[in-house]
């Protein structure tokens, strides 16, 4: 079992880093953790960024630079029936060095991407590990998964291929309309006419998106929550014949998830939709009096007595100024999932959640113990047992003494563990995939194998028949092929193997009598040259002990007798 030095450790860097934050904001109530996550991301991202963009925009000259070439020689071509090789040549070099320039820009923004996606989730991992306990479990399991696989890569989409678009939207359409002006200024103007109109239609259309993206987050969120429950359950669905029930509940949610993701890109296809068709009809005007003014039908400033080739370069360049627009709409969904993303992130940067957490912890002791207590005043060795009803802060008070839950200001855990740290033991210990000797082995450095043979033998797991192999039995990952009781006995051998302080949870609990006997045999023993505290139910485990604390919930009156 882990030793819990390391949880102590990590709480101490918790609080040194929200007071080093502290310090170096001093205008931190005019800031706020709600940007904390797309602050990072955008950090780990700036380079490639920069990256993509550069080539984003090479790409952008040499397809100006491709259209000013073609209409030359398509002008030529018509006008003279002249074959300008120049022409087609410079064309041709413009169009494969713009393709070149795209193929850069893509490859760039997913190194970019993934690069964003490692950083986060390495940020994500290395805040849960200093987080509090208590914070962690208000948190789903289904809900952490999802912010840990599906979170990281919305938010790098985010300020990455949208960044990059919204940046391309201000930089492109200028750099077409600088080149239509030198041809015709009036033509330019033209073009910047339609902009208002596709900018109110990103407005109308961006708060819906935001609002789909939003429950389409929550859908999956809730999905993923009720599918890792029912993962975790399914033993006992198996066991009450509910497979089917579940079953169409599960798929009753994934529904849900498919209808809300349909909902957001039926928003988005529609907006790309109407860019589209202003884009066609800006160009149409364009084309319509670019046409009538070759046919001396029409005489406008700007449009009548131009060249085939310059009239062709304006219509080329049309397209050019409105593609960046096609593209933002493109990614206006995944602006939407990526803010989404990056509000459900938040929560694991926000420090004035886990300090409301730690001081809600502090304000009030989930548990009134009898007579005193006082972990100061613990033997260095014996058996000591602590019980009460469920929901009495059995299971608190030993994850206060361990350091794991911030205890309340009278309340200090016990120094032994302080100093060199305990084992932890209870019926949902983690047992990694390997062998059983890796399992018991678990965080104790690299004791040899007599000794896991010793404490193996001693708590009867070299005799299971289910069981076959000794300490080269395999072992899958979460122990999912052990009993409760064979995963008591590896936390019991892990023990073994060390010399400190142990903290065992209900550790007779949900075991066959059999085993059970063991597990109290063990732990009597063991009480002899070290201090073991556990809370249990288990009478005969009680009657074993040196000392009795009985807990009693803190809205109860009175105080319970300590034995």
């Amino acid at each position: 079992m882990q030793k819990t030095s390391m949880r102590i450790s990590n709480d101490g860097k918790r609080t040194e880093r929200r007071r080093n934050r502290t310090e170096a904001a001093p205008l931190a109530e005019i800031s706020t953790d709600r940007d904390e996550a797309l602050g990072r991301a955008r950090g780990f991202g700036a380079a490639g960024l920069r990256t993509t963009l550069s080539w984003q925009i090479a790409r952008t000259l040499f397809r100006i630079g491709f259209a000013g070439s073609l209409a030359v020689f398509a002008g030529r071509l018509i006008e003279d029936a002249a074959l300008d090789v120049i022409a087609l040549a410079g064309a041709l070099a413009c169009l494969a060095l713009s393709t070149c320039a795209g193929v850069f820009a893509d490859l760039a923004a997913a190194s970019a991407e993934d690069h964003v996606v490692n950083r986060m989730r390495t940020a994500l991992q290395d805040t849960l590990s200093l987080m509090s306990p208590v914070r962690i479990r208000t948190k789903p399991a289904g809900a952490l998964v999802a912010g840990l696989q599906r979170y990281p890569g919305a938010l790098a989409g985010l300020v990455i291929s949208h960044s990059a678009a919204k940046s391309m939207l201000a930089i492109a359409p200028l750099l077409a309309a600088v080149a239509v002006a030198v041809v015709s200024w009036q033509a330019a103007l033209m073009l910047f006419l339609a902009v208002p109109i596709m900018i109110v239609f990103f407005v109308l259309l961006g708060g819906v998106v935001r609002s789909r993206a939003e429950a389409q987050e929550k859908a999956f969120g809730r999905l993923a929550a009720q599918f890792s429950d029912r993962i975790r359950t399914l033993p006992t669905i198996l066991a009450n014949h509910a497979l089917l029930r579940e079953h169409g509940k599960i798929e009753q949610r994934m529904t849900l998830y498919a209808d809300s993701t349909m909902a957001v890109l039926k928003v988005a296809f529609l907006n790309a939709g109407i860019i589209d068709f202003f884009s066609a009809i800006a160009i149409a005007v364009l084309a319509v009096f670019l046409g009538l003014s070759h046919l001396g039908l029409l005489h406008i400033p700007g449009f009548s007595g131009l060249a085939l080739w310059q009239s062709l370069f304006i219509l080329i360049i049309a397209a050019e100024f409105f593609t960046p627009f096609r593209r933002y709409a493109e990614q206006y969904h995944v602006k939407a999932e990526g803010q989404a993303a990056a509000r459900e992130l938040d929560w694991y940067f926000d420090e004035s959640g886990e300090a409301t957490t730690d001081a809600g912890n502090a304000d009030t002791r989930p548990f009134a113990v009898a007579g005193t207590f006082d972990a100061a005043d613990l033997p260095r060795s014996g058996l000591i047992a602590i019980s009460g009803p469920s929901g009495s802060g059995k299971s608190t008070l030993l994850r206060m003494l361990a350091g794991i839950e911030t205890p309340p200001p009278d309340f200090k855990p016990l120094p032994q563990v302080t100093a060199d740290g305990c084992d932890w033991i209870s019926t949902d210990i983690y047992v990694p995939a390997g062998t059983l000797a890796e399992a018991i082995a678990w965080n104790r450095g690299n004791p040899e194998r007599s000794p896991l043979q010793a404490a193996a033998a001693h708590v009867g797991l070299l005799d299971e028949r289910l069981l076959p192999g000794g300490l080269d039995a395999r072992i899958a990952e979460g122990g999912d092929n052990l009993s409760g009781g064979q995963r008591m006995r590896v936390g019991i051998a892990r023990i073994m193997l060390s010399g400190g302080v142990v903290l065992a949870d209900e550790p007779t609990a949900k075991l066959d009598p059999r085993t059970a006997k063991l597990v109290r045999q063990v732990l009597t023993d063991m009480a002899k040259r070290r201090l073991i505290i556990v809370a249990t139910h288990d009478e005969r485990l009680i009657e074993a002990a040196s000392r009795h604390h009985v807990l009693r919930s803190p809205s109860q009156a009175g105080q319970a007798v300590a034995a």
